[in-house]
This record gives structure tokens, C-alpha cells and sequence, in this order.
């Protein structure tokens, strides 16, 4: 198992000023992030310009990661695949095919992304159009041998207060979405942050679905008891804020309350051996590179000691 961390924690970094940092600081990979340039949403970065890639764009990317001793664990672009407004869908879908051929091209395997969600429809219906949508991306995505994986992220008022913008967030949802979807190159990045706050039990869930787990993320949650008082498990109400809750917050991992050594073991004992992939949302050690950059090494430092 390797660790790498995903680079939208760094967007204004150079591509070969990351990968020689990376290296430097004892990491194995990048998951590379791909939004569009015009892209102003946070946690996102467009080291790679997924929209005009090239063939000769692609052998320079891949002589630097060489170079370094670096591999590309994963492609991520994660938007609202299934935003009700079309014109904004349809930009979404097709940068995603952008970055599927831009995988391809650097013979990256994965391709990370949201399901989404809407407002006007129940989750039965939700289910369904996911379905529809997604049928041609992993047809499209298998014949460039290419897998996608859906991050568990609820995306919590993302796109309605109240509501969560990823319908991908629970193992009854994973359900109802490998059912509709079966496709052998359609799983998750499993992220056991977002599990623990939503009370699910994420030992079990890396044991019940094990075989789709084509990728992990590395982030933490502590539980803000204060806020657990004065808010609720329904977050902050008055003057809300997207993704703050008041109760709970992302961390390195290490200084929340994941237990790294059981999750990871557990991913071992059911065959996993890829990346962990740190994905850095700590709000403490944000603010400047320099920030980022310890709380990365902070992450590294911990969770290599569970790794052989």
C-alpha cells in the first residue's frame, strides 16, 4: 500500500514543483485533480488542462512522474453529474469524457467523480437517472480501460438546504446504485471521514463492500462536542454554511477519530493494497502553502506507521 494525497489542497502549485515536493517528502503518488480552467469551486485544482490534453502533453507528464519515482493513482473531478440545470449538467458530463480520455492518454485506470443530485425528485427517481446517466460514461470509460468510482461525500447542502448533493454517501445507496449500475468498472473511493460523522460503521463497510473499493481517501473527522450541543445532528441552522455543520470537522489523519490501524488492516485483510489517497480538508492547517504542506506531512507521518 502507498500513500499520495490528492492535489486540490495545493491548485496554485506547479505541477513539477508537486511532484518534486511530493517525492521529496516520502510520497508514492498523486491523485491528480482536473477541473476546468473557468472552475471557482473550492477544494478543486487543474494541474492538467484535461480539456485540451494531448498525446504530447501526456509523455511529459508521464517523464515527470518518472523522473521522480511518482505514479498517478487516480484522476479526480467531482461535480454534480446530475445538476437539474441542463446547460450546467451537460458542461459537467462533458469535461468529465475530457478528463476519461485525459486518463487514458497517462494509462491511469481510475476516474474519480460524484453521482450528484437534484432537489425536485425522490431518491427513487434519483436512482434511476443516475442510471441513465451513467450507462454511456462506463461504456465510454471501459473501452478506454478505464474504471470510475464514486467518493461517498453527501455533499450536504450542496444543492438545497437540507438535503444531500451526492447520492452515494451510505452502503444503502451503494446498494441501490451497483444494482442499477453492475459494471465491473463502477465502484468507490472510499473515504471513511465522511462515514464516521454519518454514524455508519466504516470497518463494516470496507468488509460488506470490498470488492468495490477501487481507491481510498485519507481524512479524518473530530466530533466538536460543544457544537453537538448547541446544534444538533441537523448542523447549524441559522446563517448555515455549506459543509460546516458546527458538530464536526475534517482533520489530518491522526488528529480526529478514525482508527487508522484497524481501517487499514482491514483494507488488507480484504485485499486491498493500492493508495491511500490523504485528502487534506483540515481548516487548521489551511491558509497558506506552507500550511498545507505541514499538515501533509503531518497526515504522511502518521499513517505510514501502519504501513509496511
Amino acid at each position: 500500500m502507498k500513500i499520495g494525497f490528492l492535489t486540490a489542497c495545493l491548485p496554485k502549485l506547479k505541477l513539477e514543483d508537486l511532484v518534486k515536493w511530493a517525492s521529496e517528502k516520502g510520497f508514492k503518488s498523486l491523485e491528480l485533480g482536473a477541473w476546468p480552467a473557468k472552475s471557482s469551486r473550492d477544494y478543486q485544482a487543474k494541474q492538467i488542462d484535461a480539456a485540451n490534453f494531448t498525446k504530447d502533453d501526456a509523455k511529459r507528464v508521464k517523464d515527470l512522474f518518472t523522473k521522480y519515482n511518482m505514479f498517478i493513482s487516480a484522476m479526480a473531478y467531482y461535480d454534480n453529474n446530475l445538476h437539474p440545470d441542463k446547460k450546467k449538467r451537460d458542461s459537467y458530463l462533458k469535461h468529465l469524457y475530457k478528463v476519461i480520455d485525459t486518463a487514458s492518454l497517462l494509462d491511469v485506470k481510475l476516474v474519480g467523480t460524484f453521482v450528484g443530485g437534484r432537489s425536485d425528485k425522490n431518491v427513487a427517481q434519483i436512482i434511476k437517472e443516475i442510471g441513465q446517466v451513467f450507462k454511456p460514461i462506463l461504456k465510454y470509460a471501459e473501452d478506454k480501460d478505464v474504471k470510475i468510482m464514486i467518493e461517498n461525500c453527501p455533499m450536504e447542502n450542496w444543492v438545497r438546504f437540507g438535503l444531500p448533493g451526492n447520492y452515494a454517501y451510505s452502503p444503502e445507496l451503494w446498494e441501490a446504485l451497483f444494482n442499477e449500475l453492475p459494471n465491473n468498472n463502477f465502484g468507490l473511493n472510499l473515504d471513511p471521514s465522511h462515514l464516521y460523522w454519518l454514524g455508519i460503521d466504516y470497518i463494516k463497510a470496507v468488509k460488506d463492500f470490498a470488492p468495490k473499493i477501487f481507491h481510498t481517501h485519507a481524512k479524518d473527522t473530530e466530533i466538536l462536542q460543544d457544537g453537538v450541543y448547541k446544534y444538533g445532528l441537523f448542523g447549524k441552522q441559522v446563517d448555515p454554511i455549506p459543509w460546516k455543520s458546527g458538530w464536526w470537522r475534517y482533520r489530518m489523519p491522526g488528529l480526529g477519530e478514525i482508527d487508522w490501524l484497524e481501517f487499514i488492516s482491514t483494507l488488507q485483510e480484504n485485499s486491498y493494497d493500492y493508495v491511500l489517497s490523504i485528502e487534506h480538508e483540515d481548516p487548521v492547517w489551511e491558509g497558506s502553502e506552507e500550511k498545507v504542506k505541514k499538515g501533509l506531512q503531518l497526515g504522511y507521518k502518521h499513517l505510514s506507521q501502519f504501513i509496511v
